[in-house]
């Protein structure tokens, strides 16, 4: 027995999504903790909270707008990757991994949100 989302594949991308942004900010200044780590931190699990609360509700138009949410959410994390590159947290190397990832991402759950029907 499972949860329907736990089937959905960009839940799945987005749960391990989430972790990568974990531990990358594991290594953050501690000055950081309630700024950049906390909000960057908040936001990747923001996407897959979204898909999974959207996913359970009886209007498809909600699921929509839940997936809106996320998508919105990796918009916020590729605006912390900026700062957190700007500021010398992450390499280069980390910043394109995770900005392609997040770009992926997010044409999936796009492209996933356009296939709902109401």
């Amino acid at each position: 027995m499972s949860f329907k989302f736990e089937k959905l594949i960009i839940w799945r991308k987005s749960m391990d999504f989430g972790e990568h942004i974990f531990k990358l900010t594991q290594n953050f200044p501690k000055d950081e903790s309630f700024n950049l780590t906390s909000q960057i931190r908040r936001a990747s699990d923001s996407i897959v909270l979204n898909i999974s609360e959207g996913s359970i509700l009886q209007s498809k138009l909600e699921f929509r707008k839940f997936l809106g949410y996320s998508i919105r959410s990796l918009a916020e994390i590729v605006t912390c990757l900026y700062k957190s590159k700007n500021r010398k947290y992450i390499s280069e190397e980390d910043f394109n991994k995770l900005y392609n990832e997040s770009y992926s991402l997010m044409n999936q759950i796009i492209a996933f949100r356009n296939q709902i029907k109401e």
